[in-house]
């Protein structure tokens, strides 16, 4: 037997296969002597001979193979027919491994009415010369690979053969070429999600984040969309596959949120109250070290720049020596002496404002590199998890077919 398989309808996990089926069977009483008659071999019409009825259990569309009307019959009574069978056959696919599975397709021959005490099936050939006969003859690189064959014979006790059918199994092993789908699939979301993890390097306070990762987010479903197409229907387990788009779809939507969470407090802190202490030193003093972003106290010195101005003050000098002496323009310094008061109170306020407004922004920095940091970890240990499971579940596969 010669096979040739292509898929017909993956999603509904059905297979087209071409079949080339050399079917050998004896014919009690036909003989002749090859010397008298000139020949060990005629062919004859099929309608001529019995045939057995073999059939395919996993057929589930007829024939459309070319007809063929002639078999051969040798002198000692071997009936020979080969024939050419185009199979639409179910294949219980696990796709969850879905680019990087294999699968295992059966042909399960028998009889459509002889029980086993009847008939009895034998194979004809090695199935190792099965598979090197279909192996040559596939001429076209599909999105399969046929990697090994395999058959067994059913073993029935003596009871059982007037009920129940002889069988023959061939277990078709088909590898997936995964190209396709890592150009197509895996390595644009790899790319975009690279992208994502890179918009952390824009500035908060200089850049809109928020619209550049809803245009990635936006960009991501369409693709998604656009390559449906490619992907299998899920059955009974979810293909890895999925839970990665999906994980990259998250950690988008995750990456955004901490946008706005950033943005709302670098751009908002004008506007809040002092930061509570507990703030100052959970994320201000430790959690700043962590992510090396700790400041230094620049914080306004009120006291030591009201001494200076006081101490600087030509007015206070001035109304000492007034007690002597009087200058002429004194009512000037004394205007002067006010504007500073002025200045110096406009200053404490100034800075007061700037301390808390300071302390929300450094607070906005420090959360925005912590997040940063743990999505990187999180995007590691995710990728790399799935991409273990995906290889380990792959070996287990290929071990058990």
């Amino acid at each position: 037997m010669a096979v040739i398989l292509r898929p017909k309808d993956e999603k509904a996990q059905i297979f087209e296969s071409f079949l080339w089926v050399y079917l050998f069977w004896n014919i009690e009483g036909l003989s002749w002597d090859p010397v008298e008659c000139g020949t060990d071999r005629i062919s004859l019409p099929r309608q001529s001979l019995w045939m057995p009825d073999i059939v395919i259990n996993e057929f589930m569309d007829e024939n459309r193979a070319p007809d063929t009307y002639y078999l051969y019959v040798t002198n000692n009574g071997i009936a020979m027919d080969d024939l050419p069978i185009r199979v639409t056959s179910s294949c219980n696919m696990d796709i969850y491994t879905f680019p990087f599975d294999i699968q295992n397709c059966t042909f399960t021959f028998k009889s459509y009415k002889l029980y086993v005490e009847d008939i009895q099936m034998f194979f004809a050939e090695q199935v190792d010369v099965t598979l090197r006969n279909s192996l040559d003859v596939m001429t076209t690189k599909g999105e399969w690979e046929l990697i090994n064959m395999l058959c067994e014979k059913s073993v029935l006790p003596i009871e059982n053969m007037n009920t129940s059918f002889d069988l023959l199994i061939y277990h078709i092993i088909l590898r997936r070429r995964p190209t396709m789908y890592i150009v197509n699939l895996l390595i644009p979301s790899c790319f975009l999600i690279a992208v994502d993890l890179f918009t952390f390097l824009l500035p908060p306070q200089n850049m809109d984040r928020s619209a550049f990762k809803m245009t990635l987010i936006f960009g991501y479903t369409v693709f998604l969309l656009l390559m449906n197409d490619l992907l299998p229907a899920t059955g009974n387990n979810l293909p890895l596959i999925n839970a990665f788009f999906s994980l990259c779809l998250a950690l988008m939507v995750a990456s955004l949120l901490e946008t706005i969470l950033i943005t709302n407090i670098l751009y908002g802190s004008s506007r809040y109250p002092p930061l509570p202490q507990w703030v100052k030193v959970l994320f201000l003093d430790n959690i700043a070290r962590l992510v090396c972003l700790s400041k230094t106290d620049q914080n306004c010195d009120l006291e030591e720049y009201r001494i200076k101005t006081v101490l600087c003050n030509p007015a206070k000098i001035l109304e000492s020596e007034a007690i002597h002496k009087i200058p002429p323009t004194l009512k000037e310094l004394k205007k002067i002496s006010q504007d500073l008061q002025c200045i110096v109170q406009q200053v404490e306020k100034h800075c007061s404002s700037d301390q808390s407004e300071e302390e929300w922004v450094h607070l906005g920095y420090v959360i925005d590199r912590l997040l940063f940091i743990l999505y990187v970890v999180f995007l590691s240990v995710s990728f790399i998890t799935i991409f273990v499971y995906w290889f380990y579940w792959y070996n287990v596969t290929a071990s058990l077919v």
